[in-house]
Order: structure tokens, then C-alpha cells, then sequence
């Protein structure tokens, strides 16, 4: 069936593949960056065509980020 697809729409597959590599590798570029182990293998193992890393970039890095606060206005710079 996956072998009749790519046959007969070369391209398509094509840029499904790319499509899909660019937002994985940009989702685990984050979760490795954030140290967040356990959306990293899931982003590694799971292939969802690009869905879930885009979950992952676009609502669960921004709740986070506006969750909690930038930076310790506590901290002095001597």
C-alpha cells in the first residue's frame, strides 16, 4: 500500500518526508535544549507527520514560556 503511494506520487512523498524531518528535527532541537528527556523520545519515536512537533513548538514551549517569568528580578549584575 505505502510502496503503491510512493510510486505513484513520487513528489508528494517527497515533500512529506522533508516536511516531516524539518519539524522533528526543530522539536527535538528544543526538548534537547530544554532538557525535557521525556518529549524527546516521544518526539523521536512517535512519527506523526510533523502533528505532534508542532504541538509540541507552538503550545507546549509557549504555555511554559509565559507560565513562568523570564528572568529573577532579584538577581543583581555587580
Amino acid at each position: 500500500m505505502l510502496q503503491n503511494f510512493v510510486n505513484a506520487h513520487p513528489f508528494l512523498a517527497a515533500g512529506l518526508i522533508v516536511w516531516s524531518l524539518i519539524w522533528k528535527g526543530l522539536a527535538l532541537w528544543q526538548a534537547g535544549g530544554r532538557r525535557e528527556r521525556n518529549w524527546f523520545i516521544a518526539l523521536l519515536i512517535l512519527n506523526t507527520l510533523g502533528i505532534l512537533e508542532i504541538i509540541y513548538l507552538f503550545f507546549v514551549i509557549s504555555r511554559r514560556a509565559t507560565s513562568s517569568p523570564a528572568s529573577d528580578s532579584s538577581e543583581k549584575i555587580s
